[in-house]
């Protein structure tokens, strides 16, 4: 989550043009996904075992609310809140680990980066006039 925030915030501080930005952004969290998913579920299974081996309970408080918003919104309730909430790593390793096809996770991923890469992208512009922006001037 913080990088694809201080993306769009260190772009247009830079002086970098806004479709530049925002497709930086999304690209940025695109790349992640692709990489996450195709290891993922070698990964998930690697979890899965490592949390048997430790006698850790399959479901904690945070995994009860992750699986509570999968099952009233499904994929595209993660893929929403994956940017300013679980970060794409997070929120791809969520979806692999609930067992959604790799294709709806890159579809649903992406649009979830186009619609958050250009509304931040959109605030950074808005407050680029703060001081905070003066910092990477």
């Amino acid at each position: 989550m913080f990088k694809f925030v201080a993306g769009p915030v260190a772009g247009i501080a830079a002086g970098l043009p806004m479709a530049l930005v925002w497709g930086l952004s999304v690209t940025g969290m695109m790349t992640t996904v692709v990489i996450i998913s195709g290891v993922g579920q070698a990964w998930a299974l690697h979890q899965r075992r490592k949390r048997e081996q430790k006698g850790k309970p399959l479901f904690s408080r945070k995994s009860r609310v992750i699986v509570r918003i999968y099952r009233r919104f499904g994929i595209v309730g993660i893929a929403f809140l994956t940017p300013i909430l679980f970060s794409p790593i997070g929120g791809t390793v969520i979806a692999t680990q609930l067992h959604v096809p790799r294709w709806r996770i890159l579809v649903h991923m992406l649009w979830s980066a186009v619609l958050w890469g250009g509304a931040l992208t959109m605030l950074a512009i808005r407050f680029s006039h703060l001081p905070i922006f003066d910092h990477y001037r």
